[in-house]
């Protein structure tokens, strides 16, 4: 990112042009259909005629299986689960964000989270973390926010907890509290 200049404004593309940058787009990575509207918004013009080219770009696109969310979700879903060991809630959120739409996600996070134990997931993530049994309060308060913003859901994290000998009034302590679902703290 410099800092010296101003971007210079571009041409608007033609509807050719604009698929060639949408392919090339989709090239570099997966996208989703609101994320490649998105970018390809600052390569056309301004009003209905720009979103008309965007619209036919998008059309063509989805018509040669280059684009598609359903598939995108699927996939997303899978990688995260397996590779980041991510909750079925932290998919679900990052989904809602990337633009796909509500009812394709529910369906997709279904079939990824059908046979899949969240205790097990959990237990995956903090491996993968290399987190050791927390010592005091400090760090299972730590320990719960980090699974917590990972998607996991309270009640399975605490259940860990519990295996893993954390004294219980802290627990119940935790329990008590409002513990914020989205993972901020």
């Amino acid at each position: 990112m410099s800092f010296g200049r101003a971007p210079k404004k571009k041409q608007p593309l033609d509807e050719a042009a604009l698929y060639e940058y949408a392919i090339g787009a989709l090239g570099r990575r997966m996208r989703t259909v609101a994320e490649l509207k998105r970018l390809m918004r600052s390569r056309v013009e301004e009003g209905d005629a720009g979103e008309a080219k965007i619209d036919r770009v998008v059309a063509r696109l989805k018509e040669q299986s280059y684009l598609n969310d359903t598939n995108y979700a699927t996939d997303y879903a899978r990688l995260r689960q397996e590779n980041s060991s991510f909750g079925k809630r932290r998919v679900r959120q990052d989904l809602i964000q990337k633009g796909v739409h509500a009812n394709v996600i529910a369906r997709t996070l279904d079939a990824a989270y059908e046979n899949v134990s969240e205790e097990e997931l959990i237990r995956r993530f903090l491996a993968r973390k290399r987190v050791q049994k927390p010592a005091n309060d400090k760090e299972s308060a730590r320990v719960i926010r980090m699974l917590v913003r990972a998607g996991f859901s309270t009640g399975v994290v605490f259940k860990i907890l519990k295996k893993w000998d954390v004294d219980e009034e802290a627990l119940s302590a935790f329990e008590s509290a409002d513990v914020d679902e989205s993972g901020s703290e």
